[in-house]
């Protein structure tokens, strides 16, 4: 599928030209403001209507996701000790319910690929939590909104429930919460709620959510993003791109209070514009080290510093999943994302899907490490999974192929 930046832009949008290259990181920062339900207008999107549910949807499910994870917290704002991981589950189930309720009431034809099916939370006497979690949040009247209502939503989008076969199919991807390990450390690190709509085997349109996102421009990394110590900083945006109309966030609503007055301004989104490797700003996986991949034989790691020398990089330290790594590089904080795919853990394809429309309409790129697109349908009979050759590159585009070119030469050293 080829993805491309729309050139024409809405006559009534407040447009403001900031430089190309600021100092210290050269982003694609040209700022377009609109102000509206979406950046675009809705005749050169074809899937509007779809983007405004799944916007409306997954502002919701970060709320949700705020209420639950400040049963986390003392009072003092201290870490509240739990043996188990109560609250994450109530989140990660409730987001999944939540959206599969609304989805299915505007979109019922279109099935739901998810994370979870409800078999852990009935054995685990959690189908309570969840139901309360959700039912202040769905547009269903409360009253009416059964336990059977909710299992049955998030079943929805469980393992055996849709199967394609070999046809291009359509269909919803979601990940209920990407970086549940952040989302348990609290505010200083990062999640995200990620959707997105596959449409005859292409992803057309992504929302990402992420409620402790830095709105700050003088943020030029997630590890600064993290260390916040002034509460009045903008907290929380939403990410949405649809094909052909490029990448925009704004505020993320369902972060403030209700008296709360902010702007509804959306801004575009461009990945940076490092055209050298050894200039570029790195994401790994937390699970993986940097030794672990290719270019640590020609490169050194340097933890968030800019003081990089000769044959060093500059990797970004970041307490978060996969997507917002994508986020991170669609908005032009970070220029890679390098993931090694290992024979001992299946990669998801709700990990990456939103993701990769997000880089894509920023103009980035995302292949596998032979430089080929990644296959929705390589599961051909779920779309659960995704079989990427040696692993993922996700690049502002402008290094990519000098990437691809060094992993074939160095892989079989590391």
């Amino acid at each position: 599928m080829n993805f491309h930046l729309l050139r024409s832009y809405p006559a009534s949008s407040v447009i403001q030209f900031f430089p190309r290259y600021p100092s210290p990181a050269p982003h694609r920062s040209r700022l377009f403001l609109v102000r509206s339900n979406l950046p675009f207008p809705n005749e050169k999107a074809m899937y509007h209507r779809e983007l405004e549910t799944a916007v409306k949807v997954v502002e919701s499910a970060c709320r949700l996701c705020v209420d639950v994870q400040r049963s986390l917290f003392s009072d003092e704002g201290q870490i509240v000790e739990k043996k188990d991981q109560t609250p994450v589950t109530v989140a990660d189930f409730g987001v999944q319910a939540l959206v599969s309720l609304e989805l299915s009431k505007l979109f019922p034809s279109i099935p739901l690929v998810a994370e979870e099916d409800s078999s852990f939370i009935r054995s685990n006497n959690l189908v309570d939590p969840v139901v309360s979690a959700v039912s202040d949040k769905t547009s269903i009247d409360e009253e009416s909104l059964s336990h059977d209502d909710v299992l049955e939503a998030i079943d929805r989008g469980g393992k055996n429930v849709f199967a394609t076969g070999t046809k291009p199919a359509t269909y919803w991807i979601l990940d209920p919460i990407d970086g549940t390990r952040g989302f348990v450390k609290g505010s200083p690190a990062l999640y995200v709620v990620g959707l997105s709509l596959v449409v005859e085997g292409d992803i057309v349109l992504g929302v990402m959510g992420c409620p402790n996102w830095v709105v700050d421009t003088s943020f030029q990394s997630t590890t600064d993003a993290q260390g916040y110590k002034n509460s009045s900083l903008q907290l929380g945006i939403i990410m949405v791109a649809h094909v052909g109309c490029g990448t925009w966030t704004k505020r993320l609503k369902s972060m403030l209070d209700c008296s709360t007055k902010i702007s509804s301004d959306w801004t575009r989104c461009f990945v940076d514009g490092y055209s050298l490797v050894s200039n570029a700003r790195f994401c790994i996986p937390e699970s993986q080290t940097w030794e672990s991949l290719p270019l640590s034989v020609l490169y050194k790691a340097r933890i968030d510093d800019d003081n990089v020398g000769d044959k060093e990089i500059r990797l970004l330290s970041a307490y978060c999943g996969s997507l917002c790594k994508y986020l991170m590089v669609a908005s032009g904080r970070a220029s890679v994302f390098i993931l090694r795919a290992r024979s001992e853990k299946v990669i998801r394809v709700w990990d990456h899907a939103v993701g990769m429309i997000c880089v894509h309409e920023a103009g980035g790129k995302v292949t596998d490490w032979k430089g080929s697109e990644l296959d929705l349908a390589a599961d051909q009979i779920e779309r659960r999974s995704i079989y990427p050759a040696g692993g993922i590159l996700v690049t502002n585009g402008t290094i990519h192929n000098q990437i691809l070119q060094m992993i074939p030469s160095i892989s079989s050293q590391v």
